[in-house]
């Protein structure tokens, strides 16, 4: 078995809430934050496999077709790999906020189900996000964590931004 890193998406990867996007709902309102393609590279380099989990509540809204956000997935792995990066594999949980379901993070399901598909032994994988909501669905996959961001956190490190948290996220992986 291998290990991985899982990384959301929202406000690790790509810009969310900025003067430009309040949510992601066309491929063109895709930022990448400063660095995020270049520490997905790194990340790459260093023979990890890389998966996207993002919870898309407004498909279970209906704000965004999974048509569309799978046209915003391709724009976001494009860009990733014009830069050496290789994202293996984006996991989504399209339901509604309160739907119950277990892939919507909190839960671990998106973990669980990448973890049985691609051989993957989720003690020695890391769970990367800016919520705290990210951190729970990681440790209760059993993962090590990375908190992006500068407010508390149970997260086993934290980073101001994915780049910064590279290192940090090397050095749980080799331990």
């Amino acid at each position: 078995m291998k290990k991985a890193i899982f990384l959301d998406r929202d406000g690790v990867l790509n810009e969310v809430l900025s003067d430009r996007v309040k949510f992601v709902n066309r491929p063109e309102e895709l930022y990448l934050l400063e660095g995020a393609a270049e520490a997905v590279a790194e990340l790459s380099k260093a023979g990890y496999e890389i998966f996207v989990v993002t919870n898309q509540g407004g498909v279970g809204l209906g704000f965004l077709k999974e048509q569309r956000l799978h046209e915003i997935h391709d724009r976001m792995n494009e860009m990733i790999k014009e830069h050496g990066g290789h994202i293996r594999e984006v996991a989504y949980c399209p339901h509604k906020p309160k739907a119950g379901c277990e892939c919507r993070k909190p839960n671990a399901g998106m973990l669980l189900d990448l973890a049985g598909r691609h051989n993957i032994a989720l003690p020695g994988s890391v769970m990367v996000g800016d919520h705290e909501r990210d951190i729970e669905a990681g440790k209760k996959a059993g993962c090590k964590t990375v908190f992006i961001g500068s407010e508390e956190t149970s997260a086993d490190e934290k980073a101001p931004t994915l780049q910064a948290a590279v290192p940090l996220i090397l050095h749980l992986l080799e331990s």
